[in-house]
């Protein structure tokens, strides 16, 4: 990862859409270079008490960029903006 990007995924081992949403992301890793950390919530009383049902959930650096479902251009737009690249 030469960018140093890093997004956080709040996610739970038994949710289909946190799974859709790493595969979604996992693919996106083949035209931009990022990492991602998956966070289970349920892992942490703080993080269930605070995400509850409500996720996954997408951040960087403290920003919340996609919850429940991934918006592909806007995420494409938004590592553009990080990276100088052309979404």
């Amino acid at each position: 990862m030469g960018t140093g990007i890093v997004f956080t995924l709040y996610s739970r081992g038994y949710c289909h859409l946190c799974h859709d949403m790493l595969a979604e992301l996992e693919v996106m890793r083949g035209t931009f270079a990022f990492g991602v950390e998956v966070v289970d919530v349920d892992s942490d009383p703080a993080l269930e008490a605070r995400f509850g049902e409500l996720v996954p959930v997408l951040f960087h650096q403290g920003r919340e960029l996609a919850r429940y479902r991934l918006d592909g251009p806007a995420l494409e737009a938004h590592l553009a903006s990080l990276t100088g690249a052309t979404a």
